[in-house]
């Protein structure tokens, strides 16, 4: 099996999902406080990508970042990095598709949290960003941690959008997905079985874990309560 897709999978779902947990979790916080229709609409926007076909996310994303769109004019303009055809292309595409994931988990588990917890930090006179880092953050932590494992199993995953954006170029861009594509319609199924052996074992490791974050996240839950 070759170790280069393996390691540009390892290399592009680790990126992601520290982009997807820096970008997420204001979000996050931001949907566990507010109900009004304007959350509900962006709450919609940002899980888009978890129900539209990945292909169409590419598309998407192609447009905005491509030699011709709005985003791609202006980092050429500017000298910013590139994105189609590119690594960094399939972090941007696998960012976008786990976004959801982790942004749903990461609200579920700060709704958890009594309110009163945080009133009591905010009595004591801390702010409101220092009560989340402090108080919040902490209580929801596991459920969280659970999110984000999702997410890089989700972007250890990813072929469709990724495929649109960065391509399938080897030692570039071929992440482990488009390594399995590729083998399977080469003939080579034996590298095949073996690529697709080690994404399934991964996948289960990753799922469990999180499964088990969430059952003490929900065991946390209704200690409080």
């Amino acid at each position: 099996m070759p170790l280069e897709p393996l390691l540009l999978s390892f290399l592009v779902a680790g990126v992601s999902t520290l982009l997807v947990v820096v970008l997420g979790l204001p979000l996050a916080r931001w949907f566990a406080r507010h109900q009004g229709p304007g959350a509900r609409l962006l709450d919609a926007l940002a899980t888009a990508p978890l129900v539209l076909p990945p292909v169409v996310t590419g598309y998407y994303l192609l447009v905005l970042f491509g030699p011709h769109g709005p985003i791609g004019r202006l980092l050429e303009a500017t000298g910013g990095p590139r994105v189609v055809f590119h690594w960094s292309g399939a972090v941007l595409a696998s960012a976008v598709v786990a976004f959801p994931l982790f942004v749903r988990s990461a609200r579920a588990a700060l709704e958890t949290v009594p309110a009163g917890y945080l009133e009591a930090s905010s009595t004591c006179g801390a702010g409101p960003w220092r009560t989340f880092l402090r108080v919040h953050l902490p209580m929801a932590a596991p459920g969280v941690m659970a999110g984000a494992l999702l997410a890089f199993a989700r972007g250890l995953g990813e072929f469709g959008a990724t495929v649109m954006v960065a391509g399938n170029i080897p030692g570039r861009t071929q992440t482990l997905p488009l390594a399995i594509y590729e083998a399977v319609f080469s003939g080579n199924l034996r590298e095949a079985n073996l690529m697709v052996g080690v994404v399934t074992a991964l996948a289960v490791v990753l799922l469990i874990s999180a499964d088990r974050l969430q059952a003490r996240a929900a065991r946390a839950s209704r200690e409080r309560t």
